[in-house]
């Protein structure tokens, strides 16, 4: 990787290369940040972020232009940093493309340090240094027995893990120059952390002077972290364009400070644009939209990026819109200057809106009929007849037990029957979502009858019920908050303690081996781990729950969960209906919905929420999804999208999931699997027991379901699963079953055309091609008819068109 240095001389190099040619002739506009120039103690300094206009386009110069101290006895400029020298008045000026720009600088108590405060001076330098990380010292047991919070979120015990231990040794005011905190982190005494900070630089300097002042706590009345503001919060790029961050730190007192040295920065998407650690945005060389996360002491913020690609048609075509969908995508893909691909084949949307929203394939009967159909509106006419399919309940129950954690080895058989059952019927009539979600966050009663009384003995303490309830239905993932401030969130220690009351009464009493009686014995507050101090129940984000007076507690977090008013709880099954349709989600993961997170379409999750919102029919929403022209595009790319990852330019192809791959082989071979225990035709993607035995099944990727997501399920591909396909014995005899679909081609005297025809109506949705025809040829010629059409439909199993929704 770059370093810091090398990477901006790049970035001005760059953007040099990039605007020389257009600045004679453009008008050039020069602005500065901040606006005013003040360094207030030894220990402060400035970022500065310098952004040119041209065109009417805002391109940051920062790194490009010229930046100068009048005089130098003042303050100094360095890599766009300014910092103090003395105190006084002076003069920065700053040249780009023939425009100047001269912005007063005031330094004083240059020759004091501000009082030092603990929590806001040194824990925010000790996270910048990555000391206090989960690698590091930060971790559960310390590190060479030194231990600090993660992420500094118990400032107390910090400051004496610092102060007190290590014998002195650790820091040493009388020479503070020979404090291990200080010789370590520079490498002057071996770490194993490596060096941190270089000697001499800034950091050093507060913390060295912090052991000066003997450690310091800091006033208990000192102004507290508020917020923090980054700038520009949003920018349109070109590729391979820098972007200079501006954080700053704004106070309870209204104070602010230029923090953007300490804060920490991620990138969501690394390919459109990179962040190192002085907050330098690099885009790539491909377009896409990136989140730049910024954390500094636990307030998180963000900068969005979009890259549009340079070489955009210069007359964007007119793209066909079937409904609202579309508009919001084409508006995106035209700020990028990408095309959308054409729409895909009558064959390929069949097999598609199957096997996405029924999980089965199309019946060559099926396939032959929609093919031959001459209305207009067909393709609206079969998503309406799949979503009343009586496999939309099946395949739906099963994608959402995986959510919700119906597990036959937590459960027991009795408890996951009888959750799995609830799960479907609710499917099966299509009950509002809000609805059934209510039911199941409020269920209580005996296990063994009350289906979704089965989530609460999964989960045995108000711990795990929290963060399952948070992410499965609200997409807030909590598991960091249970133990310190969340990296990437606002949510900490209260937060989750706040919502974990709701839930502490819960109680389970054992009925007997297979069933146990769930209820709530009434409120009772959470508490702190370590000070045991009462925390108030209340909802994620909100005030405490003045609602809660006797009863079950849970009955009124359910009313705030499924509020048309909340702003997780539709949005998270929107975009989960989203990724089962389009293979992505507008946010990934798919239930990780959080500011420094945002969807590739904001607009368009919006959308869908507020539709899912409106009466909280899934149905509705699946239809509206699979009307769009953006969801029967073609899988197929062109010259503008063969790179775009994130936009749905061209429909993402994704592998059969497990029990769906399972149910399409026996449905190809006419050869149903037989399950152990299950009446005769038992599917798996009908199938309650996630444990029932089958090597298929785990070999491609069944949920073991320990977790509230669908991410226990894998459809990534793997050479097990390739050596499974082309060599198991099970896949053999289903071919060449006696009453498969083989045995009666072949014993109703069919010809060769007419087999080869049905096996890729079959396996494919589809008719022959030349390929299979070409294939089916040899075949024919070098064996007989029974084994040259076995021989054709392994291949055909093995196929990507058979193994992949395209």
């Amino acid at each position: 990787m770059l370093s810091i240095g090398s990477m901006r001389l790049l970035c001005s190099l760059m953007l040099l290369l990039t605007v020389s040619n257009s600045v004679s002739a453009a008008e050039i506009e020069v602005s500065v940040l901040p606006k005013q120039l003040r360094i207030g103690g030894a220990n402060r300094q400035q970022q500065l972020q310098v952004t040119a206009t041209i065109d009417g386009r805002a391109v940051d110069v920062t790194h490009a232009c010229q930046m100068q101290i009048e005089g130098t006895q003042t303050a100094t400029i360095r890599n766009s940093v300014l910092r103090g020298v003395a105190d006084g008045k002076t003069t920065l000026v700053v040249q780009y493309g023939g425009t100047t720009k001269r912005l007063p600088i005031v330094v004083d108590g240059f020759n004091r340090f501000p009082p030092i405060h603990f929590e806001n001076d040194i824990i925010p330098l000790l996270s910048k240094l990555g000391c206090n990380s989960g690698g590091c010292h930060g971790k559960q047991s310390g590190q060479n027995g030194f231990k600090l919070s993660v992420f500094g979120f118990d400032p107390n015990a910090d400051y004496a893990a610092l102060s007190r231990e290590g014998r002195g040794r650790r820091v040493f005011p009388g020479s503070p120059e020979q404090s291990l905190l200080i010789q370590k982190a520079t490498g002057r005494v071996a770490h194993g952390g490596g060096k941190r900070m270089e000697t001499g630089s800034l950091d050093e300097v507060i913390l060295s002077e912090w052991i000066r002042q003997s450690m310091p706590v800091g006033s208990s009345d000192a102004a507290t972290l508020v917020s923090i503001r980054v700038e520009p919060a949003e920018r349109i790029m070109g590729m391979r364009q820098p972007q200079q961050s501006l954080v700053t730190a704004v106070y309870s007192d209204g104070s602010t400070r230029d923090v953007t040295a300490a804060a920490t920065y991620t990138s969501n998407t690394e390919v459109v644009a990179q962040v190192d650690q002085s907050g330098l945005i690099q885009t790539g060389k491909i377009p896409g939209e990136a989140a730049i996360t910024v954390n500094y002491m636990g307030q998180v913020s963000a900068v969005q990026v979009l890259v549009p690609r340079t070489e955009a048609p210069s007359q964007y075509p007119k793209i066909p819109e079937n409904n609202v969908i579309d508009g919001f995508v084409c508006r995106k893909l035209r700020k990028l200057g990408i095309v959308p691909s054409d729409l895909v084949d009558d064959s390929t949307f069949l097999r598609r809106v199957y096997l996405d929203a029924i999980g089965r394939l199309p019946t060559p009967t099926e396939v032959v009929a929609f093919s031959t159909n001459q209305a207009r509106d067909k393709r609206f006419r079969i998503i309406d007849t799949v979503l009343e399919d009586p496999a939309f309940a099946d395949y739906w129950a099963l994608k959402f037990a995986d959510v919700l954690l119906v597990d036959q080895e937590a459960l027991g058989e009795r408890g996951a029957f009888e959750f799995h059952k609830w799960l479907r019927q609710q499917f099966a009539s299509n009950r509002p979502y809000d609805e059934w979600v209510k039911e199941l966050v409020t269920a209580s009663g005996n296990t063994g009858k009350v289906g979704p009384a089965n989530f609460y003995r999964a989960l045995r303490t108000s711990e795990d019920v929290t963060k399952a309830v948070s992410q499965a239905f609200l997409g807030i993932r909590l598991d960091c908050a249970q133990c310190h401030h969340h990296p990437f969130e606002k949510w900490g220690q209260e937060d989750f303690y706040g919502l974990a009351g709701y839930f502490n009464g819960i109680q389970r009493q054992k009925l007997d081996d297979s069933r146990e009686l769930v209820f709530h014995t009434g409120h009772n507050a959470a508490r702190m781990p370590l000070t045991k101090e009462v925390v108030l129940t209340k909802p994620l984000g909100a005030e405490p729950d003045e609602k809660i007076k006797s009863g079950d507690p849970r009955v009124h977090l359910a009313d705030w969960m499924t509020s048309k008013n909340n702003p997780w709880f539709s949005r998270l099954v929107a975009n989960r209906l989203w990724k089962n349709f389009m293979g992505r989600g507008l946010v990934e993961p798919v239930d990780d919905l959080r500011t420094t997170n945002p969807a590739t379409n904001e607009p368009l999750l919006d959308h869908l929420a507020k539709s899912v919102a409106a009466g909280f029919d899934m149905k509705s929403v699946m239809r509206s999804i699979m009307r769009s022209r953006v969801y029967q595009l073609s899988s197929k790319p062109n010259a503008t999208n063969f790179d775009d990852e994130q936009n749905f330019s061209h429909h993402i192809e994704k592998r059969l999931a497990s029990a769906v791959l399972l149910d399409a082989i026996s449905d190809v071979t006419g050869s149903p699997e037989q399950f152990a225990g299950m009446p005769e035709g038992t599917r798996a993607v009908e199938l309650w027991d996630n444990r029932m035995p089958s090597y298929f099944l785990d070999t491609f990727g069944r949920s073991a379901r320990k977790n509230p997501c669908e991410c226990g399920a894998s459809n990534d591909p793997t050479m097990a699963q390739t050596l499974h396909l082309m060599n198991a014995p099970e896949i053999d005899a289903k071919i060449s079953a006696k009453n498969g679909r083989i045995a009666k081609l072949v014993a109703k005297k069919k010809s060769r055309q007419q087999i080869v025809n049905e096996l890729c109506l079959a396996a494919l949705g589809r008719p022959a091609g030349p390929k299979e025809r070409k294939v089916a040829a040899e075949l024919f010629q070098q064996q007989s008819t029974k084994r040259a059409t076995e021989d054709l439909l392994w291949a055909l199993l093995n196929s990507y068109d058979f193994l992949f929704v395209r």
